[in-house]
């Protein structure tokens, strides 16, 4: 048996696997749409708006007097449905917008420089000093944000410039931005980027664990259907035992017991056969002797005689019924299907068993024929109406029915009797398995017919299946291949 991979092991990898991938992408994702730095929300993709925004904004205070700086910040505001308020402060006084109340980590930002001092110039005369670096390049448009409660908010601190037309200087402002969410209408936070993430993610969570699911769900379906045959006494099963894990050890011992049990009731059926083989010989020698001696006895020793001969006829029908039973079963692979006409194999049925009075009805179509083997089809026909008519021959009439169905032919045998209970329906079919525990012949005899009946269907390559009735009555089933499938 080649070395197994342990089943855990196998999900425990693929986990650890999912789990890295989606951090990496995560991780990627983070980089790049907000960066490492210390606002680090206002990096990348949503520093690049903002300063859209901002810019945009500047200019067109420029090319206005102060006191319409309010008008434009209205008009920039409904532009993002009222989702982000802008606001302008100059001197760390507010000069344009809403009237809002600014929380102290708010009014700390506005007077804060960012980034690193100029260097200092060298006296008249004196050389500049080398630089051991140079300094990283400073944003054009120094950004700050702060989060604050009660209520929640986010703020982002733009400092920037108004640039009126010349000579006047620029003027220094402070432009402050804020929101409700952290998204600001798409403005502080893209939530695009996050839902391909997802869905990226979703899709390699499906291709890591769609494989390994699909295998473990294949192995199982096939291991079920396995056992239910093997549980219907179709012992030639066999399930992939390949795969290198539990799993796989699992099929190899179905099929390994599959093989055991086909073996012990091979063996069975077989010292059935031969038993009833060996006893063939010293029961007919019995009989032949009894006969001899009812010639030869006083008549009021002939009632002696008599039931000798009534057992051993008895025991000679058991026996003939076991060798029956057995050739079946041990001859299955050496059958030859062929169209059999159900409408005359029915007919022959009919004959063989209608007896006692017993109603039986035939409702075939001439034109249905099932492979199989004639003599084996008939006589589980026969057993079937048989045993109808020794349970529910005087309850009703006894039908035998027939139809195609999607490739295959479908012959159904009921009677209008008491039925079976639904507990004992899987086990009628066993060998020498009854309802009535005794083994009376009055009462039904020793409880092969029916499992020579499943015996012969299966040797046909069909399968047979029973079911009570509704109000009352036994229907068994028999499906078989289509002859013109």
């Amino acid at each position: 048996m080649p070395r197994r991979f342990p089943l855990y092991l196998k999900i425990l990898i693929l986990f650890a696997l999912n789990i890295a991938i989606i951090g990496l992408v995560l991780f990627l994702l983070v980089r790049a749409q907000f960066g490492l730095g210390r606002d680090w929300p206002l990096s990348s993709g949503a520093n690049d708006r903002i300063d859209a925004a901002c810019d945009w904004l500047l200019c067109e205070l420029s090319t206005e007097p102060q006191e319409k700086w309010s008008d434009t910040l209205r008009r920039l505001n409904d532009s993002y449905q009222g989702r982000v308020a802008f606001l302008v402060y100059r001197d760390r006084e507010q000069a344009a917008g809403p009237v809002v109340e600014l929380p102290a980590e708010v009014r700390m930002r506005l007077g804060e420089r960012r980034g690193p001092p100029p260097p200092r110039e060298a006296p008249m005369g004196e050389p500049r000093p080398p630089l051991e670096r140079p300094f990283p390049p400073r944003d054009p448009r120094p950004k700050a944000m702060v989060h604050t409660t009660h209520p929640s908010r986010y703020w982002v601190v733009v400092r920037g410039a108004v640039r009126p037309p010349a000579p006047s200087p620029p003027v220094p402002v402070a432009l402050v931005l804020m929101s409700d969410s952290l998204s600001g209408g798409g403005l502080f936070f893209d939530l695009k980027p996050w839902l391909i993430m997802g869905a990226g993610s979703m899709l390699v969570t499906a291709l890591l664990w769609l494989p390994l699911a699909l295998g473990i769900n294949r192995s199982i379906s096939q291991m079920t259907r396995a056992t239910g045959r093997i549980a219907e006494g179709r012992f030639d099963v066999r399930v992939d035992e390949r795969r290198r894990d539990e799993l796989g050890s699992l099929g190899h011992a179905i099929n390994q017991m599959a093989s055991r049990l086909a073996g012990l009731v091979a063996g069975q059926k077989r010292f059935l056969g031969d038993v009833a083989h060996e006893l063939c010989s010293p029961l007919a020698k019995l009989r032949v002797a009894l006969g001899i001696i009812e010639q030869r006895s006083a008549a009021d020793q002939r009632g002696y005689v008599n039931s000798a001969e009534i057992e051993a006829a008895r025991m000679a029908s058991l026996v003939n019924e076991l060798l029956s039973f057995s050739k079946t079963a041990l001859g299955a692979s050496n059958i030859k299907l062929r169209p059999v006409c159900l409408a005359d194999v029915a007919r022959e049925a009919i004959r063989r068993e209608q007896k006692d009075g017993a109603q039986i009805v035939a409702q075939i179509d001439p034109s249905l024929h099932a492979a199989a083997e004639p003599e084996l089809l008939t006589r589980a026909i026969a057993n079937l109406l048989r045993n109808a008519v020794a349970y529910a021959g005087a309850a009703g009439p006894i039908t035998v029915a027939a139809e195609a169905h999607e490739g295959e032919i479908v012959v159904v045998v009921s009677d209008c009797g008491p039925g079976a209970p639904e507990s004992e329906l899987p086990k009628l079919f066993d060998p020498f398995y009854r309802v009535d525990a005794s083994r009376d012949r009055a009462t039904g005899g020793v409880g092969l017919g029916l499992a020579i009946v499943k015996t012969c269907i299966e040797a046909c390559g069909g399968t047979v299946a029973c079911r009570n009735r509704q109000p009352s009555g036994l229907e068994v089933t028999l499906r078989l291949r289509s002859a013109t499938a």
